[in-house]
């Protein structure tokens, strides 16, 4: 029979795995006590990075349906546990990884999908969620004034194009 703290334990990880947008699985041996709590700031309040046990964090994560973490639930393990942009959080992670080498990411889960550590340095090099959605609007802009310029064009050219048949037949009918 499971221990109460157990299973309070993978209760709260279970909860933590269903809200979370993303979840991604670190290594943090020879990090420091002063090295983790920098981490987690720079993380902001749109993730939270917690120590995780592997074996309770493998039974939260099968009941709340993602299987594809049980590989890399091996070794020291910390989940940063992202409910905001996940961009922002593994630029975060990648950062800190950059100065403090004892980082590893293992890989994790994004929107139900499993994501190898490749990917996630992937994900960590796009442009934040606010930049591509203005690229975005600016491109259907360029568009929009490209539509309105050919529209504004069309009947400027209909009319030369009905004015130069008028004179022609104009012509036409006077040379006969």
């Amino acid at each position: 029979m499971a221990r109460p703290d157990k299973a309070a334990a993978v209760a709260e990880l279970e909860d933590k795995f269903r809200s979370s947008n993303a979840v991604v699985l670190t290594s943090y041996t020879g990090l420091t006590v002063a090295q983790l709590k920098t981490l987690r700031r720079s993380l902001g309040e749109n993730a939270q990075y917690a120590v995780v046990k592997n074996t309770l964090t493998k039974i939260a994560a099968n009941q709340a349906g993602i299987s594809a973490l049980d590989d890399q639930l091996a070794g020291s393990t910390a989940a940063a546990f992202v409910t905001g942009d996940p961009v922002e959080s593994a630029k975060a992670l990648r950062d800190f990884a950059k100065d403090n080498p004892n980082l590893v990411i293992k890989g994790g889960v994004l929107d139900g999908k499993a994501l190898s550590a490749d990917e996630f340095k992937k994900l960590a090099d796009l442009e934040s969620r606010e930049v591509l959605l203005s690229k975005l609007a600016g491109a259907f802009k360029g568009k929009q004034s490209q539509a309105a310029s050919l529209f504004q064009a069309l009947p400027s050219k209909f009319v030369r194009t009905a004015e130069a048949l008028r004179v022609k037949l104009a012509e036409q009918g006077g040379a006969e």
